[in-house]
């Protein structure tokens, strides 16, 4: 029997079919975003500023242990939690305060990233095919969202069918947080609400007690100070941790419609100058992406 000759096998090697290459950009598909943020700088340095200011001013013109009254703060903290459960449910209240947490610890993909992320993905799809985006799925994990667009990509789902479940998930999300926030700020309104239920209550214990001196003064602090702690927990605290969740809803639901975007156009075997086009339309002016101008690799360069 003839042995192939090494010229033989050099040719045999070569007609078999090879793996895709990867797009060209500067960076592979997978790999192109990166978390923006880590502590929320500005949620934590605001909330310490005002805290920093009220405490000047109570140390300033007098003891801060008068501030400190037990009573009052029951009144203020469990009147404000068991109305706003009274107001939804518990579930809806625990992952409220789940949500108000995750906000001090604000990670967000940034908008351009992902939009520059969503084309190299759709280049890679339209060289070798969208089946290719497979070998990519191990490096999407770290964002969930994205390997499920990906994974419908890869199991051949009619693209309307794509878009119908992908753009469901995004509503669904974009409530969840909307009652979150919903339920922070109904919170936010009952705490000042509590202060003046407590309020009354001193004025009548004061009011009951006028013949006798030494109750006269506890009754008074626990007017005053209910009061005080519900404005302090309505407006420095809970307002602007519901406007906090709701602007970070606002920016999940960026990130998560773009994929959706890309994920769709994708599936349909569109252009990728239409995609970018797209996605363009979606991104606020200063997020907005010019990839084929600017960063396409030309041809023959």
């Amino acid at each position: 029997m003839a042995v192939p000759s090494d010229s033989a096998a050099s040719r045999a090697k070569a007609a078999q079919p090879q793996p895709a290459a990867a797009p060209t950009g500067a960076t592979a598909p997978g790999r192109s975003v990166r978390l923006r943020g880590g502590l929320d700088v500005a949620t934590l340095v605001g909330l310490a500023a005002a805290a920093g200011v009220i405490l000047i001013a109570i140390t300033t013109g007098g003891s801060a242990r008068a501030f400190l009254d037990p009573p009052s703060l029951l009144i203020v903290l469990g009147g404000t939690l068991a109305v706003t459960t009274a107001s939804f449910s518990l579930g809806d209240v625990a992952v409220a305060w789940r949500n108000a947490a995750a906000v001090l610890v604000h990670q967000t993909l940034d908008p351009k990233g992902v939009a520059r992320q969503v084309i190299l993905l759709a280049e890679a799809a339209r060289r070798a095919g969208p089946e290719t985006l497979r070998n990519v799925l191990p490096e999407l994990r770290g964002e969930p969202f994205l390997h499920r667009s990906v994974t419908l990509i890869t199991e051949g789902l009619p693209p309307d069918a794509i878009e119908r479940m992908l753009t469901g998930e995004v509503e669904a999300t974009v409530g969840g947080h909307g009652k979150s926030a919903g339920v922070l700020r109904r919170a936010s309104e009952v705490a000042p609400a509590m202060g003046l239920i407590g309020t009354l209550v001193g004025l009548v214990q004061m009011l009951g007690s006028l013949s006798d001196p030494s109750a006269i003064g506890p009754a008074m602090a626990l007017a005053l100070l209910t009061t005080f702690y519900g404005a302090v927990l309505g407006n420095v605290v809970l307002s602007p941790l519901a406007a906090k969740v709701e602007r970070a809803a606002e920016e999940d639901a960026l990130v998560k419609t773009l994929y959706t975007i890309g994920a769709v156009s994708i599936a349909r075997q569109e252009n990728p100058r239409r995609l970018e086009m797209l996605l363009n339309a979606v991104l606020p002016p200063g997020k907005r992406i010019q990839y084929f101008d600017r960063e396409a690799p030309r041809v023959g360069a």
